[in-house]
């Protein structure tokens, strides 16, 4: 352990009766991914995938509040406003190796089953939502924050919201909508719901069964879904083509939620926005999680120079004002150049992962 206690490293792991354990290790942080814990799980999940006295993989959070709140947004707020705003800045080989277990999860080859309790945002989502056996509980807190911030999802989320039901996805990600267990399994975040009060037991249970009779045996019918209850508003207006039609689709609606959600996605960075829509319409037709994540890098390094990321940063973490003042800062302002700008090509600093032919 290099010398730190297991109670001071940021991810313990730990295997035993077939299992290969993971556990996020920064409570005060709600286990918030920086580089190290992203290396030292991709390291562990790479040797167990060779080791057959591991069965099972499972991956857990420390603490009552939840899985994972997401990135370091602080450090990257450091990086961004230094001006250290490429693929070769501290910030860029997080998010390079970030992105890699994102897609190494995404094709595991053994059980991976993540306990999405409590909140999982942003990174917490990629280190979750693609995996095979995701469990939720009436806990859970699910989205996707990113537009708050001036960023644009990315740990391959846009792959996860461009698959959901209808617009459901459009949704959340314009909005920054937070899904409960329901609305996570009826998006397709998550596959099953277990009472917290029965995860020591299942946990338990997974050190002598497999992951499918484990989970069988306390895996209960999940709440009702107020997202796909709202369906029909949700495909009519976000089906458009622009966020500000979408916007206009909403305040024009006659469902109160549709109106409420119009003023929330005008709260956002126009240009995030702008970014969003296009990345979710491309990652729908996208081959495969890896061609979405090379894709995402793109954006995220060049939300990186932005000034919206360090601004939404400084509004909602920093100072704590909640009053970020956005550049372009409506969405009639954000021209087409700019938007094309996040999706320029890096020459040899793309992520690069190979898309395999079939997804």
């Amino acid at each position: 352990m290099s010398g730190q206690s297991m109670s001071e490293a940021e991810v313990l792991l730990e295997q035993r009766d077939g299992l290969g354990l993971i556990t996020l290790n920064r409570p005060k942080a709600i286990n918030a991914l920086n580089h190290s814990m992203a290396l030292a799980i991709t390291d562990a999940l790479r040797a167990w995938a060779e080791d057959d006295a591991v069965r099972t993989v499972v991956v857990t959070g420390a603490g009552e509040r939840g899985l994972c709140a997401g990135g370091d947004i602080v450090a990257i707020h450091a990086d961004a406003k230094s001006g250290a705003n490429t693929a070769d800045s501290a910030t860029g080989r997080f998010w390079r190796d970030e992105y890699i277990l994102n897609a190494l999860i995404g094709r595991y080859r053994k059980p991976y089953v993540v306990i999405m309790d409590g909140i999982v945002m942003g990174g917490g989502v990629g280190l979750s939502g693609h995996g095979s056996h995701r469990i939720v509980t009436e806990r859970s807190k699910i989205g996707m924050p990113e537009v708050g911030i001036g960023f644009v999802p990315d740990v391959g989320g846009t792959y996860l919201l461009a698959r959901t039901p209808g617009e459901i996805g459009t949704h959340v990600a314009l909005t920054t909508a937070r899904m409960g267990a329901g609305d996570a399994i009826a998006a397709g975040f998550a596959d099953y719901f277990v009472a917290s009060e029965d995860l020591p037991a299942l946990l338990e249970t997974l050190r002598t069964e497999s992951a499918d009779i484990a989970i069988a045996k306390f895996a209960t019918d999940a709440p009702d879904s107020a997202l796909a209850a709202g369906r029909s508003w949700i495909d009519a207006c976000y089906g458009a083509d622009s966020v500000e039609e979408i916007v206009a689709r909403l305040q024009a609606h006659e469902a109160p939620e549709a109106r409420v959600a119009a003023t929330e996605i005008l709260a956002k960075s126009p240009v995030a926005l702008k970014v969003t829509l296009r990345s979710l319409r491309a990652a729908r037709t996208a081959p495969s999680l890896e061609a979405v994540l090379n894709e995402e890098y793109r954006v995220s390094i060049a939300s990186l120079s932005s000034h919206d990321l360090v601004e939404g940063i400084r509004a909602q973490v920093i100072d704590k004002d909640r009053n970020p003042q956005w550049s372009p800062a409506t969405l009639e302002a954000v021209t087409g150049a700019q938007v094309d700008a996040y999706f320029a090509e890096l020459g040899d600093r793309e992520l690069g992962l190979a898309t395999p032919e079939v997804a």
